[in-house]
């Protein structure tokens, strides 16, 4: 049986890529679609419904995964506004315990004034421990960073970042995993300017192949666009129907 830990959540800033991964490797085309409903705290307080997509090929030592999702947010004064992100990743398992990354991501996110990112990365994956009943994980990675705000006066940044994570990933029995994942970037340049986010997903099956999902996110900025808090959070709750 494969257990899933739901989509994720592909929050403004940051992927949280270990909650996507599937427990098994033994299946070649495989994924899930999932429907959130959420709560989002930054510079105002937001409902929000999101759908996702996350497709992903295994074989042998390689692992391809695309991700896709779209955001609706009704904010405080009732105006609507989306976000929206896409990434693909690929990873070749060198050994048991090292793999090497190659990425890339696109998005766009109003509340958080992001007319556009595109990240560019690279670099190794370890594993530290693994089981049947839980993986520890982390990653060092470069990568470039495009990013156009979409205040009033447009600021756009060309930077070299580094993104450094550590994930853990609980898998007790078949119908429960919980995922969670502290990711550190900051700027090459200056290691003044970083962001440091954690983002923890707790699932539980349902059925064969639903499961309900309960994400926590939170991220501190050290440079956010202008008039965007250095803190933000966002709590989603979903369903997830997985395929293979």
């Amino acid at each position: 049986m494969i257990l899933l830990t739901g989509i994720g959540s592909l929050y403004g800033q940051i992927v949280n890529v270990e909650s996507l991964r599937l427990v098994s490797d033994s299946l070649a085309w495989s994924g899930n679609v999932g429907l959130d409903l959420g709560l989002t705290k930054n510079n105002t307080t937001s409902f929000n419904i999101a759908s996702g997509v996350h497709i992903q090929y295994s074989k042998e030592k390689n692992l391809v995964l695309f991700v896709s999702n779209l955001n609706f947010q009704q904010v405080s004064d009732n105006k609507f506004v989306n976000r929206g992100i896409f990434h693909f990743r690929y990873n070749y398992k060198a050994t048991k315990r090292l793999a090497w990354e190659l990425f890339t991501q696109g998005q766009y996110d109003a509340i958080s004034e992001i007319a556009f990112r595109g990240l560019l990365g690279t670099g190794p994956r370890f594993t530290i421990r693994s089981s049947k009943t839980h993986e520890f994980n982390m990653g060092t990675l470069v990568m470039y960073e495009y990013e156009k705000t979409s205040e009033e006066e447009s600021v756009i940044h060309r930077d070299l970042r580094g993104s450094a994570y550590l994930a853990a990933s609980l898998h007790p029995n078949e119908r429960i995993s919980l995922v969670s994942t502290t990711y550190y970037q900051p700027k090459l340049s200056r290691f003044g300017d970083f962001r440091i986010s954690n983002d923890t997903t707790f699932a539980v099956k349902i059925f064969q192949n639903l499961d309900f999902s309960t994400t926590f996110s939170l991220i501190y900025d050290t440079a956010p666009a202008q008039a965007i808090p250095k803190t933000q959070y966002e709590l989603t709750n979903g369903l997830v129907y997985s395929f293979n």
